[in-house]
C-alpha cells in the first residue's frame, strides 16, 4: 500500500518592496520628428502610468513611469516639500500627510493632479517651462462628470499649453486590445467587469460601442477589500497590529488571492482538508525583538493603570482650576458693574450693561448669583479632589510598604 505524503506547507514572506526614485529620462529623438509623439497617461486611482505612444520598434511597449497616485507632505510642516509616488520612501509612517487627486475614482483635487503631471512631464524629459508640445491621451472613469473633464482640459491647455487632448476609458482600451490579440473580427460585443482601487464598473459593449445608459457602478473595489482584510486580521491577531499594515494587505490581495468563478463550488473545495493544506498560504512575519503586549506582568499593568489614573486626575484638576479662575474673573467683573449702581453712576452702569448684553439690574443679579454658586461648587470639588489624591498617596505608601 503506497504511503500518502503529507501536503507541503506553503510559507511565504512579505516582500515589503521599497520604491526607488524615478529616473529622469532623456527625450527620444524620434519622438520629435517628423511629428511630436503623443504621451499616454493612464491616470488611475491606484497607480499612474505614463509613456510614449510610439511604435514598438522605436520604444519599449511598457510604460516608462509607474508610481502610486498619491502626494505626501510631512505633518506639521506648512512649507515642506511635496513628494510624489516613488519619491515617498514609505507610505506607512504617520508622519506623512497623504493626499490623492481622486475621490471615488473621480478627479476632484486638481492641485495634486498638477503636481503629478509635473512629475510625469519632468521625468519623461520635457524640460520646456510651461509648454508641452506633445498631444496627450489620458484615461478617465466611465461616464466621467463633464465638470471634471472641463477642469482637466483647462489644466492641460492653460497650464501646459498642450496642442491636443483625447480622453478614453482604460477598461475599453483593454477590451479592444485583448480582442485584437485573440484575432477577433470587429465589431466586438461583450461585458466588461472593471474593478479598480475605489470603484468597480460593469460596462456593456454592443457592436463595438459602449452602452453608457446601462453602465453600473459599485463603490466597492480594491481599497475596501484591503481595509476590510486588515480589520479582519487585526481582530484575529491582536498581538501583531503593527505588522498588519495596509500595504501588506494590498500585497496579499495582489499576490496571494484570486477571484472565485463559482463561489459555492469553491467553498466545497476548501472543505476538503487536503485541498486546504495544499492551497493555504502562510505568511511569516519578520523577527521582532519587542515583547508582545500579552506578556506584560500583572505588577506592570497595575503600575500603568495607576499612572493613567493619576494623569487623568491631574488633567481634571487642571481643567477645574481653569474653569474656577474664569468664573471668578467673570464674577469680579459683574460685581464691579453692580458697584457702579450702588455708587449712583447710572450712565456708566447702563453702558456696562449694554457691553454685557444685559437688559436690567435684575438680570445682572441673577448672573451674579449663578456665578457665585458655580465658584463655590468649583472650590468644593477642588478640595474633594485634593483629599482623594491624599488618600491615594497613603494607599500607595501602604502597598509599597
Amino acid at each position: 500500500m503506497a504511503s500518502k505524503h503529507p501536503p507541503v506547507c506553503q510559507i511565504f514572506s512579505f516582500k515589503d518592496c521599497k520604491t526607488s526614485l524615478d529616473p529622469i529620462f532623456e527625450l527620444p529623438a524620434h519622438c520629435l520628428t517628423p511629428t511630436a509623439a503623443p504621451i499616454v497617461i493612464d491616470n488611475g486611482s491606484f497607480q499612474t502610468r505614463a509613456g510614449w505612444a510610439a511604435p514598438a520598434a522605436d520604444l519599449d511597449s511598457a510604460p516608462r513611469l509607474i508610481f502610486r497616485s498619491v502626494a505626501a507632505r510631512s505633518r506639521g510642516a506648512a512649507r515642506s516639500e511635496t513628494q510624489i509616488g516613488n519619491d515617498i520612501p514609505n507610505l506607512e509612517p504617520l508622519r506623512w500627510l497623504l493626499k490623492s487627486q481622486f475621490d471615488r475614482n473621480v478627479v476632484v483635487n486638481f492641485e495634486i493632479q498638477e503636481l503629478i503631471l509635473d512629475h510625469v512631464f519632468t521625468h519623461l524629459g520635457l524640460s520646456s517651462e510651461g509648454f508641452v508640445e506633445h498631444p496627450i491621451l489620458m484615461t478617465e472613469a466611465p461616464c466621467n462628470p463633464l465638470h471634471c473633464r472641463q477642469m482637466m482640459s483647462e489644466l492641460l491647455f492653460e497650464c501646459y499649453r498642450v496642442p491636443f487632448v483625447s480622453y478614453g476609458v482604460d477598461s475599453l482600451y483593454s477590451f479592444y486590445h485583448n480582442n485584437n490579440q485573440r484575432n477577433l473580427q470587429p465589431p466586438h460585443t461583450g461585458l466588461i467587469l472593471s474593478s479598480g482601487y475605489h470603484c468597480s464598473h460593469i460596462l456593456p459593449v454592443v457592436d463595438g460601442r459602449l452602452d453608457a445608459v446601462n453602465c453600473k457602478r459599485l463603490n466597492v473595489a480594491g481599497s475596501q477589500a484591503a481595509s476590510y482584510l486588515q480589520r479582519l486580521l487585526q481582530l484575529k491577531y491582536p498581538g501583531h497590529l503593527a505588522a498588519i499594515t495596509l500595504s501588506r494587505m494590498e500585497e496579499l490581495l495582489h499576490e496571494h488571492s484570486y477571484t472565485a468563478v463559482d463561489y459555492h463550488q469553491e467553498l466545497e473545495k476548501w472543505r476538503c482538508p487536503e485541498f486546504y493544506e495544499r492551497e493555504v498560504h502562510r505568511m511569516q512575519l519578520p523577527f521582532s525583538g519587542k515583547v508582545p503586549g500579552g506578556c506584560v506582568s500583572v505588577e506592570e499593568r497595575q503600575e500603568r493603570r495607576a499612572q493613567q489614573l493619576r494623569r487623568l486626575q491631574e488633567i481634571n484638576t487642571r481643567r477645574r482650576e481653569e474653569k474656577l479662575q474664569q468664573d471668578q474673573e467673570r464674577l469680579d467683573r459683574l460685581l464691579a458693574v453692580q458697584e457702579l449702581l450702588e455708587d449712583g453712576l447710572l450712565d456708566q452702569f447702563h453702558k456696562s450693561l449694554m457691553e454685557l448684553n444685559m437688559d436690567s439690574a435684575e438680570e445682572l443679579q441673577s448672573y451674579i448669583n449663578k456665578l457665585q454658586l458655580a465658584v463655590e461648587q468649583g472650590r468644593l470639588k477642588l478640595l474633594q479632589s485634593d483629599g482623594a489624591e491624599g488618600k491615594m498617596e497613603v494607599w500607595a505608601l501602604l502597598l509599597n510598604y
